[in-house]
C-alpha cells in the first residue's frame, strides 16, 4: 500500500490500525534544537481524545504517547522522531458481524475490491483513529513553527447548519472554542449546537459541519508557483482526512459571485518598500493569504467541510460480499459529529505543510 507518507523536507509516515496494537508516526527532517517533550505532546493529543461531550464517541482511549527516538533532554536531535500511541480501549467484537458486510458511507467495499481483504475492526487503517498519529507529527511541526513566530488556530465554524459568529463579529471568542466540547467560539452557539447534536443522537443520526483554520506570522514567500502551491498542498493535506469533502480559501466559492474590483486584495501604501521589509498590508483578504500559490503576508485562512459520520444507529440497507441485500444496524461506539475532534487534526495537517515548505524554501535565494 502506497501513500502513508507526506511531505518532502519535513516528511511524516504514519502507521497502525484502529483496533491494532498501536498507531504512531515517524517524523524525518525536523531540525535539531526545537523544544519538545512528552507533556507538550500529551496536551496536543488530549485535544483530539474521544469521550469529550455529546458529539463524541464513547471510546475512551488514554492516548498516552511514547517518544521512542529523536528527542533528548527536552529538545529535538535532528534525527528521526518516532512516536507510538498504544490502543487500549478496543472492542473488536463489536465488529465481528461486519466482517462480510459493507457499511454505507464507509470504504469497506472499495478496500475489498482494491486489496482483496480488509481489517473490518473499526475501519482498520481508514479509521479516524489514524489521525492521532497525525496530531503527534503535527505537534512537532507546531513546535518548529513557533520558533519562527508562526501560530495556527482552528475551530468549529458550524455544526448541523448552526453557524458560529465569524472573526471580528459580535459574539466571536476564540478562547471559548477551547472551553466547550464542541469547539465553537461562542457559548450561545455552542449551547444551540449541543441541543441539536443531542436531538440527532437520540434519533440515531449524525451531523456534518465546517472547521475554520487560520495561521498567523507566515510572511511572504511560502509555497511554490506551479504544482506545489501553498493552497494546493494544504488542500491535499486537509482533503486526506477521511471525512473532508471540500475546502475553500478566503472568500472561497463566494468569489464566483464577485466582480474583479471586489475580489482583488489591494496592497496598502506604508511608505516602506515591501522588497526591503518583506511586509505589506491589504485592503481585504479574499485570497485567504495566498496569491499565485505563495503566501502574501496576510493571514492564511481556509474552511474545510466535513460530511456526517457514516456510522449511524438507524437501520440501513446495504450489501454483503456476495452482493446480497442486508438490513444493517451498526453497533459499536461512534461520533455524532467529527468536527470538534477534527480541529486539532486540521491544525496538525496545516503545520505539516507549513513546516515542509519552510524547510524546502531555505535555498530559494542566495
Amino acid at each position: 500500500m502506497a501513500g502513508n507518507s507526506f511531505g518532502e523536507a519535513y516528511r511524516v509516515t504514519t502507521f497502525g490500525e484502529s483496533h491494532g496494537a498501536a498507531v504512531g508516526c515517524v517524523v524525518d527532517g525536523c531540525p535539531a534544537g526545537i523544544p519538545f517533550d512528552d507533556d507538550y505532546l500529551r496536551r496536543e493529543l488530549a485535544r483530539r481524545k474521544p469521550g469529550g461531550g455529546s458529539a463524541s464517541t464513547s471510546r475512551d482511549e488514554s492516548d498516552e504517547p511514547e517518544i521512542l527516538s529523536g528527542v533528548f533532554e527536552g529538545k529535538t536531535l535532528g534525527t528521526p522522531i518516532a512516536v507510538i500511541i498504544r490502543n487500549t480501549a478496543q472492542k473488536s467484537g463489536d465488529y465481528d458481524r461486519l466482517r462480510d458486510v459493507y457499511r454505507p458511507g464507509h470504504a469497506d467495499l472499495v478496500w475489498d475490491v482494491k486489496y482483496g481483504l480488509r481489517d473490518h475492526r473499526g475501519g482498520g487503517r481508514s479509521s479516524g483513529r489514524e489521525t492521532a498519529a497525525r496530531v503527534a507529527a503535527g505537534a512537532v511541526a507546531k513546535a518548529f513553527l513557533a520558533k519562527h513566530g508562526i501560530s495556527i488556530r482552528a475551530w468549529v465554524r458550524s455544526i448541523a447548519g448552526i453557524e458560529a459568529p465569524t472573526p471580528g463579529g459580535g459574539g466571536f471568542d476564540l478562547d471559548e472554542a477551547e472551553a466547550n466540547s464542541l469547539r465553537i467560539p461562542c457559548r450561545r452557539t455552542a449551547e444551540r449546537a449541543a441541543a441539536k447534536i443531542e436531538e440527532l443522537r437520540k434519533a440515531g443520526e449524525s451531523a456534518g459541519g465546517v472547521v475554520e483554520c487560520h495561521a498567523l506570522g507566515l510572511g511572504i514567500g511560502l509555497g511554490e508557483p506551479v504544482f506545489d502551491k501553498l493552497d494546493a498542498l494544504l488542500a491535499q493535506a486537509v482533503m486526506s482526512l477521511g471525512a473532508v469533502k471540500g475546502i475553500e480559501f478566503g472568500a472561497g466559492f463566494a468569489s464566483a459571485l464577485m466582480i474583479g474590483s471586489e475580489s482583488n486584495d489591494r496592497p496598502l501604501a506604508s511608505g516602506i518598500p515591501p522588497l526591503a521589509s518583506g511586509k505589506v498590508a491589504y485592503s481585504s483578504n479574499n485570497s485567504g493569504g495566498v496569491l499565485g500559490g505563495i503566501s502574501n503576508g496576510a493571514r492564511l485562512e481556509f474552511r474545510a467541510a466535513f460530511k456526517p459520520v457514516p456510522s449511524i444507529a438507524k437501520r440501513q440497507l446495504t450489501i454483503d460480499r456476495e452482493g446480497r441485500e442486508i438490513d444493517l444496524e451498526i453497533g459499536g461506539r461512534h461520533d455524532v459529529c467529527v468536527c470538534p475532534r477534527a480541529v486539532p487534526v486540521v491544525e496538525a495537517m496545516t503545520a505539516l505543510v507549513l513546516a515542509d515548505l519552510m524547510l524546502r524554501g531555505r535555498g530559494n535565494r542566495c
